[in-house]
């Protein structure tokens, strides 16, 4: 090996280095910022918390006369040049703040008493009616998101749906107003997916949501017919009984389904990629890639269905067509980590669960017509 090469070389091994090192730091920076802007919305939450308890005590009470927050607004902007955030709307909202919130926090001071010293008053709150509210989610959601989802939202469990979904999903304001507006809570559907952070199109994320279940009960299939025990479990032979009765498959997966093909080949660098089906949906405008696990759900299912859409974008997408969208679909899964490894990809996908004939309780397969029943209901169907 020449000099040259071996420069270029050590130049190589110090490049790689540096560049983990640089994520190292990166990652750092990250949490320490992360959690430098905790402990400032903790404080700005506990302040603004306990400024609206003053502000309650003495405007409800009529101890202030009429048109008290306006002259104590301008006061402070006079005592405190460049002061923002403290305008009368704002004193206004600090006040709603505090009442909506004051049920459910043990520590009630004095009239006259403004809690906001260094302890953050917010800590001591108490969980309200069991789980219905996260509030480690609560202290990590900027105010001003507080303020929209108490000015739109009355429900208790309707607004811990939006703090949760704020916090998890870091939304900006203009997210959480246009999900609110098209109603998401209702609309949000049971499947675990990360649609809402990779759809900018807020109504077309809620369609998304709405196309798919949480779970499919292929009732036309039976274990018994694919293997004779479930160590012989495999995809190949659930794809082939799936393509056979495609009709049967549709009309659990949704009529705006187009079937395109089983095994949709794609070639990239040389190398041969299959997607166990392909469909097309009509309402949402877009290529749907499923795949099939007939096991319980891995995180790696997501980094091999994540590439396939990438290159389904890349190859296959017409330029009117909205970007491909993806679903797992296996035996079982935990949703606590699906949502977990789902929320760091960029690509639109879900996973549901699917249950063969056998597996369907007996309530659904009487309530449920099988495939003869099915394929009748079909036949007289007017479709057009």
């Amino acid at each position: 090996m020449s000099e040259i090469q071996k420069h270029q070389a050590t130049n190589m091994i110090l490049t790689t280095d540096l560049q983990q090192a640089v994520q190292v730091i990166k990652g750092a920076i990250q949490r320490s910022q992360a959690r430098s802007l905790q402990h400032v919305n903790n404080e700005v939450l506990s302040l603004y918390y306990g400024i609206g308890q003053y502000i309650s005590e003495n405007t409800r009470h009529h101890f202030w006369g009429t048109g008290a927050l306006k002259t104590i607004s301008d006061q402070l902007q006079k005592e405190m040049p460049g002061l923002t955030g403290f305008g009368e709307t704002s004193l206004k909202n600090m006040r709603t703040f505090y009442e909506e919130w004051s049920e459910y926090v043990n520590r009630q001071p004095a009239v006259d008493e403004l809690p906001i010293d260094e302890t953050e008053l917010l800590v001591q709150i108490r969980q309200p009616l069991g789980d219905e509210l996260n509030w480690t989610d609560f202290l990590r959601v900027p105010f001003t998101h507080h303020v929209i989802i108490l000015r739109k939202v009355k429900d208790l469990e309707e607004r811990a749906f939006y703090i949760h979904m704020c916090a998890s999903r870091a939304w900006n304001k203009y997210a959480l107003e246009d999900f609110i507006k098209q109603d998401l809570y209702k609309n949000r559907g049971s499947l675990p997916s990360n649609f809402t952070e990779t759809i900018s199109d807020t109504r077309l994320a809620i369609r998304t949501l709405k196309a798919f279940k949480e779970n499919y009960l292929l009732n036309f299939i039976n274990a018994e017919d694919l293997y004779e025990n479930e160590e012989e479990r495999n995809e190949p032979v659930l794809t082939s009984k799936i393509v056979e009765n495609i009709r049967d498959f549709i009309l659990r997966f949704g009529n705006d389904f187009i079937f395109i093909q089983p095994y949709y080949r794609m070639v990239i660098g040389g190398e041969e990629k299959f997607i166990d089906l392909l469909f097309f949906n009509r309402q949402l405008n877009c290529l749907v890639a499923v795949e099939l696990k007939d096991c319980r759900f891995k995180p790696a299912h997501l980094g091999q269905l994540s590439f396939y859409l990438s290159v389904l974008d890349e190859q296959v997408r017409k330029p009117h067509e909205n970007p491909s969208v993806g679903l797992i679909l296996c035996r079982e899964m935990d949703r606590t980590v699906v949502e977990l490894a789902i929320r760091d990809y960029n690509k639109p996908m879900g996973v549901a669960t699917f249950r063969l004939g056998e597996d369907a309780p007996d309530v659904y397969n009487r309530i449920l017509p099988n495939t003869n029943g099915l394929n009748e209901l079909m036949q007289d169907t007017d479709l057009s």
